[in-house]
């Protein structure tokens, strides 16, 4: 594993493995035992786009890993002033040890990795968001003792989270629902690689624009926003064509009694989701957003310590 960019590229192994590590990352933290592995490593942080969990949860998990995180704004680097990916990439390599990006062009996040002699992490792009996957993993296996067989309902946009999503699941051994308004499905090529993986995997893909099919007999149902970053002309138009689509209870009744609602935040309460619904026994969202911090330290830990020892 030399870079993050995309749930798709890992294997089935790694996936479970990085997840493993997460688990038991989030178990030391909790004991409060320390466990500085990365001591004496910089990972540069570069954000176009505006940010909470990513940013703290990057910079606080290699603070706890005994390493430095630097926050790199594009209106503070020359990125943003011109300089190409390609330079930027070569120059940062000669003083960091990672590269997190959370940026809108995934096209950003190839060329780093094409050019840098650094593991890079894709922290958010406009097609994919594998860190925020791998913490809903982490989050589902985490209340339902395991990943391989459930069904995950997403409901909604079929945005850079759904991709990756897809994928993991499809990873994962699990059956994924995604139902979402005609034109606003998931990107094509991510479903062809889903459906692959799917195929070897055991899982299933149902790709609907009917939000009760997709959500009956889940384990986990999850929404997002309906109005990304950069999207926010569009709201207006969005909000009418994505109400049917919004998870309330009569939605989560028809899922499993016992599942569970996820969301990566922030939530408009109201609008994708009910405050009965986000606030209810069955939500997850804070362990969720929480698993954030646990799920990039395993894949700090993988990407620059490979092998270290936990305490």
């Amino acid at each position: 594993m030399k870079h993050l960019i995309s749930i798709g590229d890992l294997s089935p192994e790694q996936l479970e493995t990085l997840l493993d590590l997460a688990d038991r990352l989030k178990a030391v933290a909790k004991a409060g035992i320390p466990h500085p592995l990365l001591k004496g490593k910089t990972l540069g942080m570069i954000f176009a786009k505006s940010s909470t969990r990513t940013r703290i949860s990057f910079e606080v998990g290699m603070v706890q890993l005994g390493g430095h995180a630097l926050f790199l704004s594009t209106q503070d680097i020359q990125l943003g002033r011109g300089e190409t990916v390609a330079d930027t990439a070569r120059v940062m390599s000669r003083y960091l040890d990672c590269l997190m990006i959370r940026t809108f062009d995934h096209q950003d996040v190839l060329d780093l990795a094409r050019y840098s002699s650094i593991p890079i992490i894709n922290g958010l792009t406009d097609l994919l968001h594998p860190c925020q996957a791998l913490a809903d993993l982490m989050t589902i296996r985490e209340h339902k003792g395991h990943l391989r067989g459930l069904k995950l309902a997403y409901l909604g946009d079929g945005n850079n989270v759904a991709n990756s999503l897809l994928l993991a699941c499809a990873k994962a051994g699990m059956d994924i629902a995604i139902a979402s308004p005609t034109g606003y499905t998931c990107n094509p090529v991510c479903i062809a690689q889903g459906r692959e993986i799917a195929r070897t995997q055991g899982g299933s893909i149902l790709l609907t624009d009917d939000p009760f099919a997709a959500v009956a007999g889940a384990d986990a149902v999850y929404t997002d926003t309906w109005v990304s970053m950069g999207q926010e002309s569009e709201k207006a138009l969005r909000l009418p064509i994505f109400s049917p689509y919004q998870v309330n209870d009569a939605m989560m009744a028809a899922a499993k009694p016992e599942a569970i609602f996820l969301h990566c935040l922030p939530a408009y309460r109201g609008l994708e989701v009910t405050e009965s619904v986000i606030d209810g026994p069955n939500s997850v969202i804070f362990d969720e957003a929480e698993n954030r911090l646990h799920a990039q330290k395993a894949v700090l830990l993988t990407l620059l310590a490979p092998g270290a020892e936990l305490p």
